[in-house]
């Protein structure tokens, strides 16, 4: 009865016609309204996915577009903006003038710049052999991130590979001809020395493992001996000529040892004795080179921070500290990276001897508010013209790091500073056992962090001990790799030790009175030299320091954003690519006993004139100006066989002589 009742029930109630019409138009109405509610809901997720999405697309329809034009279009293009025609490349003006394949050339790229590629690893990257890890699409990074952090990290103890895990720098030209798709490192200097008719057979790749000590990258690999081998071969197979050897970046630092190294007797050197140099090497061209280390590696290691990443922090406020999509970037970075020993190859050099004291510094005063030109226009104001001597301020470059605009700025007699070097590391911070990335902060507890923010500012000296004290384990494989004074006595058997072997104030050139060395360098780009700090009072998982960018000293100001600006490539300051060549290896030295010719070669920065230059073909940019076609002129003269008078000798825009006289340097 009650199934007859179930059944019966509809058919009582059932609705005219008129009334199920008006039913369905009810339940439309109602779908769409939910549809239209449904479409207003717009997450975080969803604009970031569109954004990624719309800029992805963007790039890679410009790319079709550029690779589709005919290969003069954009110099057509070119030539009606600038109303004349675009100069001919490097090795197309010289092929005309009659320069020819000379001299063999070796490349030595820096750090970062060079590919690595996976060789073993754990299960998470199964079918990644021999695949790209650093370099070209970073496809892997977007992928699998942790993974690609965990395989790209070094044993924290050994600085050597972990267990399981091997990861190989990539040979031949390709090791660094692109960093990335359409981003060229020595892409455009490799085909300008092409025009004259250099190939592989005269061309070498000295690429190792950027991340290593320099040391273990022979250890673990045998590059220096490959280096050596490869160089000792050109010069067999090209008529006995000696070879020209361009370095970059943290390169310099790295075939600096290896010079060293060569002469030295095994097992410790490479045995080749102390004539290897002289009967090798023609001309050793530096580019970009941080002689005297560089105070961006100081924050790197300090932070994990720079000029930019910085400005970022400042825009999102934690969002590079917290733990997003399962990735504490920051924190992930800072473990990864002090990973990598070959960073503290960077770490300044010479103490307050060379980059000055609480109240003092070379550079002293410095214009910055000095405004380049383009490349096209005819006039390009220096930054230290007589006529902006008025903007000229005295700045307290010394001061590495101060916590506080007051503290930059304040005379060293009114700073009241506790000294932290006695300090015990106290408690943990609160609530680290939910933190899932390890980084020594960790263990430093409050009263640690205390102790560094009361000492108030770090000069070059004492910059040292703070990394001791933050980063104990980094500092003490470090210092078994790398030195950073200066030599009393260059003749003590302790110098022998190659530690010591990529500090050019510590070491000595080798006997080759006939070979040439060359510091070639962009200037004209605001370029971090010191940084004003402050607490992170949300550090529980988080880095407690972080760089102050509400610290701005005005319009005409070198302080902007938290950073001390001087003159530089935007990387490397002039002092540190500049003076060795200018006083510490001028004429014979204590440093350069056989009084080897050394020159200055500086690349005044011109941006792009319009986007069809791209990066630009006069940048002094630290990586753009191996685009510089100056710069690739002068390297193709000397491997055709120019020597250093023949291009002119020195060619300055900067004040790295004046600055070099105010270091008093035992020479």
């Amino acid at each position: 009865m009650s199934f007859l009742r179930r059944r019966k029930a509809p058919v009582n109630v059932t609705p005219p016609d008129s009334d199920h019409e008006e039913e369905k138009k009810e339940k439309k109405k109602e779908k769409v309204k939910t549809k239209n509610e449904k479409s207003k809901k717009w997450s975080c997720v969803d604009s970031c996915c569109w954004f990624v999405g719309f800029i992805c697309s963007v790039w890679w329809f410009l790319l079709f577009l550029y690779n589709a034009m005919p290969a003069s279009f954009p110099q057509y293009v070119a030539k009606a903006i600038s109303g004349g025609p675009s100069p001919d490349p490097p090795g197309v003006k010289l092929r005309k003038e009659g320069l020819m394949a000379n001299h063999p050339v070796v490349f030595v790229p820096g750090i970062v710049t060079g590919g690595l590629e996976l060789w073993e690893g754990r299960q998470c990257a199964d079918g990644l052999f021999r695949k790209r890890l650093w370099g070209g699409t970073f496809g892997e990074l977007y992928k699998r991130p942790l993974c690609w952090i965990e395989h790209m990290s070094l044993d924290n103890e050994t600085g050597l590979d972990r267990p399981g895990i091997r990861v190989r720098p990539v040979s031949g030209l390709v090791a660094a001809d692109y960093f990335a798709p359409g981003y060229f490192v020595w892409a455009v200097l490799i085909a300008n020395l092409a025009r004259i008719g250099y190939e592989e057979k005269n061309m070498y790749m000295a690429a190792y493992d950027w991340r290593i000590a320099f040391q273990n990258t022979e250890v673990r690999d045998r590059t220096l001996s490959r280096i050596k081998n490869n160089i000792e071969l050109m010069v067999a197979t090209n008529g006995g000529k000696k070879v020209v050897v361009i370095p970059h970046s943290m390169g310099v630092l790295y075939f600096l040892h290896f010079m060293k190294w060569v002469e030295a007797p095994s097992p410790m050197g490479g045995g080749g004795g102390s004539d290897w140099c002289a009967k090798h090497i023609k001309a050793v061209m530096n580019i970009g080179g941080p002689f005297l280390g560089v105070p961006k590696s100081v924050s790197g290691l300090f932070s994990i921070e720079a000029r930019d990443i910085a400005i970022a922090r400042a825009f999102a406020p934690g969002f590079l500290d917290k733990d997003v999509f399962g990735l504490q970037t920051l924190q992930h970075l800072m473990r990864m990276t002090r990973t990598w020993d070959s960073t503290m190859s960077m770490i300044p050099k010479g103490g307050d001897t060379i980059w000055g004291g609480l109240d003092w510094s070379p550079e002293g005063y410095y214009n910055c508010s000095a405004k380049k030109l383009k490349s096209n226009d005819t006039y390009r104001a220096s930054p230290n013209d007589k006529e902006n001597l008025e903007f000229m301020k005295n700045v307290n470059y010394g001061r590495l790091i101060s916590f506080g605009k007051d503290v930059a700025e304040l005379h060293s007699s009114k700073l009241e500073r506790l000294d932290f070097r006695g300090a015990l590391k106290g408690r943990n911070l609160a609530n680290t056992s939910t933190c899932d990335v390890w980084t020594e902060y960790r263990e430093m507890g409050i009263e640690g962090i205390k102790a560094v923010t009361d000492h108030k500012t770090y000069t070059a000296d004492s910059v040292m001990d703070l990394l001791h004290y933050v980063a104990p384990k980094l500092m003490k494989r470090g210092g078994a790799h790398f030195s950073y004074g200066i030599a009393d006595n260059l003749d003590d058997e302790k110098y022998k030790h190659y530690k010591y072997w990529s500090n050019p104030l510590e070491t000595t050139l080798p006997k080759a009175p006939d070979m040439e060395i060359y510091s070639m360098y962009g200037v004209g780009i605001p370029t971090e030299r010191a940084y004003v700090y402050k607490f992170n009072p949300q550090s529980e998982c988080n880095i407690p320091f972080q760089i102050d960018t509400s610290a701005d000293g005005g319009n005409d100001s070198c302080l902007k954003g938290g950073v001390y600006s001087v003159d530089g490539d935007e990387t490397i300051p002039v002092l540190s690519a500049g003076f060795m060549c200018a006083k510490g290896w001028r004429g014979k030295t204590r440093f350069n006993p056989s009084g080897i010719r050394t020159y200055n070669r500086e690349y005044d920065h011109a941006p792009p004139a319009n986007l069809l230059e791209g990066r630009g073909t006069q940048s002094g940019a630290h990586v753009d100006i191996l685009g510089n076609f100056a710069l690739i002129e002068d390297i193709i003269r000397v491997a055709a066989g120019a020597s250093g008078e023949d291009l002119g000798g020195d060619r300055v825009h900067s004040d790295i002589f004046k600055w070099s006289e105010k270091i008093n340097l035992k020479l």
